[in-house]
């Protein structure tokens, strides 16, 4: 299957003294959402790894939606808003990046155990339109060029005011860690796209997550 969706990722850095009952209270809150009729998929966890220069975060939220319509009406749905305000107490920080993510292969819905790395760029300053497109077609090439990868999407950030600067996301797909380490051991990995891209890049951001169960 070949389609078009929403790729929406949220950073959030739960504060140092939040008991764990009030942090699995506030992961299970969001991964309710999931029944919300503007949701295709959705999945918040702890993170299982972080590299950042100087951010520090300890969840992600990554949801799919089929447009920005829908988008928009699961951000300003009452059940979502009352979910934002009971989270909020617990939260140091969050961040944001949205975009369309086009030609995605498979399902939709990450299956319990999949992998998820998340990468966020910041370009350097006035990088032109010409230098993201560019971008944005290296990054496209990655799905074929690993086959530990079982789905890949990438694109510019249409939602800045959570953004922090960043303005280009990919998530990329793992049949679980077993996999996602198998693509890190392999030099190409990085090297492809520091050859690539490297020049254009001012900071990035790296994040995994394990896509846990619905009972966990």
């Amino acid at each position: 299957m070949s389609t078009q969706i929403i790729e929406h990722v949220v950073l959030f850095k739960v504060k140092d003294e939040t008991e764990p009952s009030n942090v699995t209270a506030m992961v299970d809150r969001i991964n309710s959402l999931v029944s919300l009729p503007q949701v295709l998929h959705i999945a918040m966890g702890p993170l299982h790894r972080l590299r950042s220069s100087s951010l520090t975060f300890t969840h992600m939220l990554h949801a799919r939606y089929n447009s920005r319509a829908d988008l928009d009406a699961y951000t300003t749905h009452p059940a979502h808003v009352s979910v934002v305000k009971a989270n909020a107490p617990f939260c140091d920080d969050t961040m944001a990046l949205d975009w369309v993510a086009h030609d995605l292969r498979g399902d939709l819905v990450l299956p319990p155990g999949s992998a998820v790395r998340v990468r966020f760029l910041k370009l350097k300053e006035n990088s032109s339109d010409e230098v993201k497109n560019e971008i944005l077609g290296v990054l496209r090439e990655i799905e074929d060029k690993f086959s530990e990868i079982s789905q890949f999407s990438c694109g510019e950030n249409f939602s800045p005011g959570r953004a922090k600067g960043f303005s280009i996301g990919w998530v990329a797909v793992f049949g679980g860690i077993r996999e996602l380490e198998a693509v890190d051991s392999n030099e190409e990995w990085g090297k492809y796209e520091k050859d690539k891209i490297g020049e254009y890049v001012e900071r990035e951001m790296v994040m995994d997550q394990v896509v846990a169960s619905r009972e966990a």
